[in-house]
């Protein structure tokens, strides 16, 4: 299991400030792209890439690769800010993102861009291919994870539960999901719109082991994701987290689940991480 030392937390938390600085420059520069789940998320994808999985940027379609599926497709900046930084494509196209022709859509597009292992965006298609995949390598007798990131206000959604019960039945230890628990959705908090709260024993009552944790501590996400590994059922991280986290005008500010800073925003957002 992949224990986290003190300095391997800092070396952590420095590499955060960076993508989160990418994810805001990509937003700008395109005027358009969801900054505050990407920015909420960014420590979750930071542990997972830099610390947790087994993978190879040079080679991505290497089989023996634990697998990454962004479920909350909309969240693109943080995924691909992410898989520039490790080296699976070259850092100038995250200058690309969302023009017509690039590789870096508003949602993840598997064929095209190294490293995405499925095309997502449909909420609740990540949750259910990550279950089959997960299934499909437990039938090859296969020993890599899957793990799936969802949104909170994604969970709404029916198929997330038809998934759920499908990864009980055929006991996918090997599926590790992960609820981004911000309480904001694109419309307002999660509790007006469809209320999930008591989370945790829903997701126990469909079969799985449920672990919640502070988002942001990389402490408590790389413990969580190592008891996950020894669990016998599909387990689910429910990862409390501030929308818009890195940036203070920004975090639980349900405006910025989809909008574009303005040049002066930009600026203070920078600024601010400057001095992180």
């Amino acid at each position: 299991m992949a224990e986290i030392s003190t300095e391997e937390i800092a070396q952590l938390a420095r590499k955060s400030v960076e993508i989160r600085r990418n994810i805001l420059t990509m937003v700008f520069e395109a005027n358009s792209g969801h900054i505050g789940g990407s920015l909420g998320s960014a420590d979750l994808l930071v542990a997972l890439y830099y610390h947790l999985m087994v993978h190879d940027p040079k080679n991505p379609a290497w089989k023996k690769r634990d697998r990454f599926i962004l479920s909350k497709g909309h969240c693109t900046p943080v995924i691909y800010a992410v898989l520039a930084d490790c080296g699976y494509f070259p850092q100038e196209d995250l200058q690309t993102f969302r023009r017509p022709g690039s590789h870096l859509q508003g949602h993840p597009f598997q064929p095209k861009t190294p490293g995405i292992e499925a095309s997502t965006g449909t909420l609740g298609l990540g949750i259910s291919t990550a279950a089959g995949m997960a299934l499909a390598a437990k039938l090859k007798k296969e020993n890599q994870y899957y793990y799936v990131l969802c949104g909170d206000g994604e969970i709404q959604e029916g198929q997330v539960w038809e998934a759920a019960m499908f990864a009980n039945k055929y006991k996918l230890d090997n599926l590790i999901a992960i609820v981004d628990r911000n309480y904001l959705q694109t419309d307002g908090n999660s509790e007006d719109i469809m209320p999930l709260d008591p989370l945790a024993p829903k997701w126990e009552s469909f079969g799985w082991q449920v672990h919640s944790i502070d988002g942001h501590d990389y402490g408590q996400i790389v413990a969580a994701v190592n008891r996950a590994k020894k669990a016998s059922q599909p387990v689910v991280i429910i990862a409390n987290t501030i929308k818009g986290k890195g940036v203070s005008f920004m975090e639980n500010k349900v405006e910025w689940h989809g909008m574009p800073p303005v040049k002066e925003e930009f600026d203070a957002a920078m600024k601010e991480l400057d001095h992180v």
